[in-house]
């Protein structure tokens, strides 16, 4: 499965809902996560895709409710087994909040103006990719070269 896949295009994500992501009026998407045996709720931020919307809410959900969450989450591949669950909401919510914003921030390299017309990713245009990367960071050279970023650094 390519990791467009895996993720979907963002064209499609209007059409498919995450678990626990939602799409302000203005276009952005947003998440938070109840904290488990409390009322309380945990904001995990805002985002430009609703794939990193939902990687955010599947950390937060991972880490506070450990595997037996893993039947609810988005993307259950992406979870590390590495993952701590002995976080506090705070560092739960810094840590959710770090992946989502990875996500975002390989997004913008790869549908940049360069990669999209002739870059390295090759993307097809009108916002789709046909190479998302791993969330692990490890997509290729040409992914180090433009960001190198992983969820791992975060956790």
């Amino acid at each position: 499965m390519s990791n467009s896949e895996e993720f979907g295009s963002p064209s499609s994500a209007a059409k498919k809902k995450y678990r626990g992501v939602r799409q302000r009026k203005w276009g952005k998407w947003v998440t938070e996560i109840r904290v488990p045996g409390t009322t309380d709720r945990l904001w995990l931020g805002s985002y430009a895709t609703a794939e990193a919307a939902a990687v955010a809410h599947d950390i937060a959900s991972y880490c506070l409710s450990g595997g037996a969450s893993l039947g609810m989450l988005n993307f259950p591949h992406v979870i590390s087994s590495n993952l701590r669950t002995d976080l506090s909401p705070r560092s739960v919510q810094k840590a959710a909040s770090d992946a989502g914003l990875a996500i975002d921030a390989q997004f913008a390299v790869q549908t940049s103006p360069e990669n999209v017309n002739g870059g390295s990713h090759g993307g097809q245009g009108g916002g789709q990719m046909e190479d998302w990367g791993n969330v692990d960071g490890n997509c290729g050279a040409s992914c180090e070269e433009a960001l190198n970023i992983s969820i791992d650094d975060y956790l």
